[in-house]
């Protein structure tokens, strides 16, 4: 009986969180809402030696905060979400640590494509992003089947760079674009229509004309399906983006509380939203002038 009533409790105590929380975000919404918040998730490994929990015990832990933050920034309003889940450079640890995450993500994605997820009840599509061949088989299997499993979802976009490093990114777009538009010049020559090769370079109009664009090379990059981040936020005090949307956070707010990626709460997000309402038209009127 003692048990049923404490849970009782625990219920109504959650309940009037859940709604409190709701009255701040509309307060908060009196003000312009960023469309895209990316996060480092850094400290993982930090809290769990702090802590002296079991190796891997962090990243579970981490998993919880990511949840929380996903809930926050889809009951605000903010459509688009990209995590940094596990950099190319991560593949250089230890064996058994690399193995370790592989697995905990595989679980994890699995976990996305059951019906009471998160990202199916707030009807959010999965893009999984970055270098999908570096993956294990079984991992980039279920990354596959999660963005089938969610692509018709529409109310928000999850990115979850996976394999992923921007200068990878980077690489990967020139070369689709230089691909690309070689192949463009292929089709025509041999259509007869050709493509003004042999007065390439004649003057300053052509040689502007023939180049790869910048526009080629941003319709290529793997982070085409959001927008640029106006939040940025990297846990445990780090100002580095560590090979993260170098490309794409020019004019994003940065924001870099204290604490591990497991210790982040609400409380430091209602800040990183106030902070970029605070600096909002400072970075637009930045932005333009560029």
């Amino acid at each position: 009986m003692e048990k049923s009533s404490g849970n009782r409790a625990n219920q109504i105590f959650w309940s009037i969180v859940s709604i409190l929380r709701r009255c701040l975000f509309l307060v908060i919404c009196a003000r312009p809402i960023p469309h895209h918040i990316a996060f480092i998730m850094d400290g993982n490994r930090r809290y769990a030696k702090k802590r002296k929990l079991m190796e891997g015990t962090g990243h579970r832990v981490g998993f919880v905060a990511l949840m929380s933050m996903l809930k926050y920034c889809y009951e605000v309003g903010v459509r688009y979400v990209t995590i940094y889940a596990f950099s190319i450079e991560n593949f250089k640890r230890q064996p058994e640590e690399v193995q370790s995450l592989m697995d905990l993500m595989q679980e994890k994605i699995e976990g996305l494509i059951k019906e009471e997820s998160i990202v199916n009840r707030y009807g959010v599509k999965v893009h999984f992003i970055g270098n999908l061949k570096l993956l294990s088989e079984p991992v980039r299997l279920a990354a596959e089947r999660a963005m089938v499993a969610t692509a018709n979802n529409s109310r928000g976009v999850l990115s979850i760079c996976i394999a992923y490093t921007s200068t990878d990114e980077i690489v990967h777009a020139v070369q689709e674009s230089c691909e690309e538009k070689w192949n463009e010049i292929s089709v025509l020559n041999a259509s007869g229509a050709g493509y003004g090769l042999d007065k390439f370079g004649e003057n300053e109009k052509d040689e502007r004309e023939n180049i790869v664009k910048l526009t080629d090379i941003e319709r290529h990059m793997y982070m085409a399906v959001a927008p640029d981040p106006d939040i940025l936020i990297r846990t445990s005090g780090e100002t580095r983006l560590s090979n993260f949307l170098l490309w794409q956070s020019a004019y994003c707010c940065l924001y870099s509380p204290s604490v591990l990626w497991p210790e982040i709460g609400f409380r430091h997000f209602v800040w990183a939203i106030l902070n970029f309402q605070c600096n909002r038209l400072y970075l637009e009127r930045k932005k333009k002038q560029s």
